[in-house]
């Protein structure tokens, strides 16, 4: 009997994808699909481009692996220059891993080994605080800090949970409240549950900037991110920017955080690092946080295998210069903004469509049963992997998710397509998302 391949989902009938062009995928039928998520929101430059691939295989004819442990590597010394040429002001060191899972616990351990550097070992600051219908990845550490329910249920007995507050899901406000007369409890939630906990035990505050696949594109209101910043110094407590969807261009932005004008101590990374060429991912390091290291013990109690791999070094550098030559952030910006105002046309004109957010490209659509009342959709009618399938039979990839209501039901996707993606290609995916959706609305109701 032959090997198989232990599928992600065994019952979902897929397509297999055998080429990958600019911004469109094919099957083994030649049929050709416009790739609308850019995967998971990771390709952020398109299929194929050769600049990329090149830089890849011209460091794997140089060294394909040096041990961080042993040996520096120029690749990645090039990447951490080119990585902080764009991150924020003050964040100058780079930790590289494979992935986004990865990056979010290398931040939380980070965290927690600054204070035992600056307070001593005897310190308490350990515990961070996230939010409920987040995601920061999929192993035990990353899970336990994350709040997306419907994927964290079957392993909450595995890990240690961490104290959360609410997102700031303005269209459907878990205060019953109404922006801007809000005042913006969400975001003042965070010194609640400090006060509660106490500062001493806190080690740091993680979320995303926009909220990515939990909720779909969540954007939060403009005063968000400078409350929660001014907050955590008050606290001594670290923010963490949890930018491995929203970084590298996507929102139309170098990273998310700069919309706000906001410092993060820390930013979690990857996806558009290397734009899906090679897994890779990173911690972008605030200066005083590595330096305490640095002149403390010298070293960070943590690794993996691959981290500070050169072939992702290759990858990460040839990705942020191709994204300088070409333009990508303001592109991103201008076809973002065009996207969104299609989108919103949709809503309008849409009965399942709820509502519709984001920026740049990365925008989310929530599909509900009824607007007036935004009651959603059932879990059984499977409302958002109708709508994939729909839009996938008109050439169009789109990226599902839910259970974000109630932990149970709620149906939203992401659009995101790849920032390379032309005035032309926009109408072509709105065209296409339009009667993708259409259909799904007839079936629905």
């Amino acid at each position: 009997m032959g090997g198989k391949v232990f599928q992600r989902n065994f019952k979902a009938v897929m397509p297999r994808v055998v080429k990958g062009e600019g911004i469109y995928l094919y099957d083994e039928e030649g049929k050709r699909y416009l790739d609308g998520c850019s995967g998971a929101l990771i390709s952020n430059l398109g299929h194929g481009v050769p600049e990329i691939i090149d830089a890849i295989t011209e460091q794997l004819k140089t060294i394909e692996f040096a041990h961080t442990s042993r040996w520096r590597s120029a690749a990645l010394e090039e990447a951490a220059e080119e990585v902080a040429s764009i991150a924020p002001e003050g964040l100058d060191y780079v930790w590289f891993v494979s992935g986004g899972s990865e990056a979010v616990e290398s931040a939380i351990k980070l965290a927690r080994q600054y204070f035992v550097e600056r307070d001593g070992v005897s310190t308490s600051k350990a515990l961070v605080v996230a939010r409920w219908n987040s995601y920061h990845g999929s192993t035990i550490g990353t899970m336990a800090v994350g709040g997306s329910i419907p994927r964290r249920r079957i392993y909450s007995p595995l890990f240690k949970e961490y104290p959360k507050i609410v997102a700031h899901y303005c269209y459907r406000c878990p205060f019953g409240k109404k922006y801007p007369q809000c005042g913006i409890t969400c975001a003042h939630q965070l010194e609640d549950i400090i006060k509660n906990i106490g500062s001493q035990y806190i080690s740091a505050f993680i979320a995303e900037p926009m909220v990515g696949s939990a909720i779909g594109a969540l954007v939060p209101p403009d005063e968000y991110w400078p409350i929660v910043r001014e907050i955590c110094d008050r606290y001594d407590i670290l923010l963490i920017a949890d930018e491995v969807m929203t970084g590298f261009g996507r929102t139309g932005a170098n990273f998310c955080v700069n919309h706000w004008n906001v410092i993060p101590d820390i930013i979690a990374t990857a996806k558009g690092m290397a734009a899906g060429y090679i897994p890779t991912g990173g911690i972008i390091i605030r200066n005083e946080i590595a330096e305490t290291v640095r002149n403390g013990s010298g070293a960070f109690v943590h690794g993996h295998t691959y981290n500070g791999n050169p072939v992702s070094g290759a990858a990460t550098a040839a990705v942020i210069r191709y994204m300088k030559k070409h333009d990508l952030v303001t592109n991103a910006r201008l076809q973002g903004e065009k996207l969104g105002r299609g989108l919103k046309e949709i809503e309008a004109s849409n009965p399942i469509v709820g509502d519709v957010r984001g920026r740049g490209l990365m925008w989310g659509v929530e599909l509900v049963m009824d607007k007036e009342s935004k009651k959603p959709f059932p879990k059984s009618k499977g409302a958002a992997a109708l709508a994939m399938k729909e839009c996938l039979d008109r050439g169009i990839v789109i990226y599902p998710g839910g259970g974000m209501v109630d932990g149970i039901d709620g149906d939203n996707f992401l659009i995101g397509p790849p920032l390379v993606i032309t005035a032309e290609q926009v109408d072509e995916l709105l065209n296409k998302l339009e009667e993708g959706l259409t259909a799904t609305a007839e079936k629905l109701l």
